[in-house]
């Protein structure tokens, strides 16, 4: 048996997290049919980012996915999702994990979280020649501002909350709410500090001035609530990665 997987299974046993593994388990799938399935969306940049002409991804996420891959002794498929989706397609089996999500309660009622690995918080973008018509989170909540989400991510319900007066406008991936703004159907957009910073470096957007973080989030895989021995696998290998300054190395490729 592949080594790293005899060790956390091991670490895991003495620490009376888990008896004998299930062969209902999707560790056991994995192993048996030598590939490792991630559901990811491919639009949140820089964690998973889909080049559409060669149906390839890069980012944050897609290094974790190959590395754990790699220490599985597996192969990696990545499965195409959308926000809207995310959940129901782990809950549904189509991949045996995703990529990076905010916890949110309402996805913690159907679905499991791995622990945690990052954490972000929220601001509001404009671009650079609107950028004077706004000082502060109060200046978006005002009618006349059109504000863009995209249904079905953390920020849709947030941008609901924080701006009742303004115009909201919803948009279905592929399409994204920062899109919306460059291209002037819109005003502003909210997103996290994560994405933003990128943004900001490929695009002409900007943060809204004097505006202070919100909705600090905690960031993290999802798996099916019923399969624990798999939860146990990756919160240990989760872990034992930190420990091992994987993922600060990440967060400084990717500029995190």
């Amino acid at each position: 048996m592949r080594k790293l997987y005899a060790v956390l299974i091991s670490a895991a046993v003495l620490l009376g997290l888990v008896g004998p593994v299930s062969a209902q388990s999707a560790l056991n799938e994995i192993l048996d049919s030598g590939v490792l399935k991630v559901g990811t969306t491919g639009d949140w940049n820089p964690m998973s980012v889909r080049d559409p002409a060669t149906n390839s991804y890069k980012g944050f996420d897609i290094d974790v996915m190959n590395e754990l891959a790699s220490d599985l002794g597996v192969e990696v498929e990545f499965v195409p999702t959308d926000w809207k989706t995310l959940v129901n397609g782990v809950v549904a089996g189509n991949y045996n994990l995703t990529g990076s999500a905010s916890i949110l309660p309402a996805r913690m009622k159907v679905a499991a979280f791995s622990n945690v690995y990052l954490e972000a918080v929220m601001y509001p973008f404009t671009t650079e020649d609107k950028e004077a018509d706004f000082d502060g989170w109060d200046s978006i909540n005002k009618s006349g501002v059109k504000v863009a989400t995209t249904l079905g991510t953390s920020f849709e319900p947030l941008v609901k909350q924080w701006f009742p007066e303004a115009e909201i406008t919803v948009i279905e991936a592929p399409a994204r709410g920062y899109q919306e703004v460059l291209s002037g159907r819109a005003d502003v957009f909210v997103t996290s500090n994560i994405e933003g910073s990128t943004l900001m470096e490929n695009f002409p957007v900007v943060r809204v001035p004097n505006t202070d973080p919100r909705q600090p989030s905690q960031i993290a895989m999802l798996m099916a609530q019923d399969d624990q021995v798999w939860i146990n696998y990756i919160n240990t290998w989760i872990e034992l990665k930190k420990r091992r300054g994987f993922f600060e190395d990440l967060k400084a490729k990717w500029k995190l």
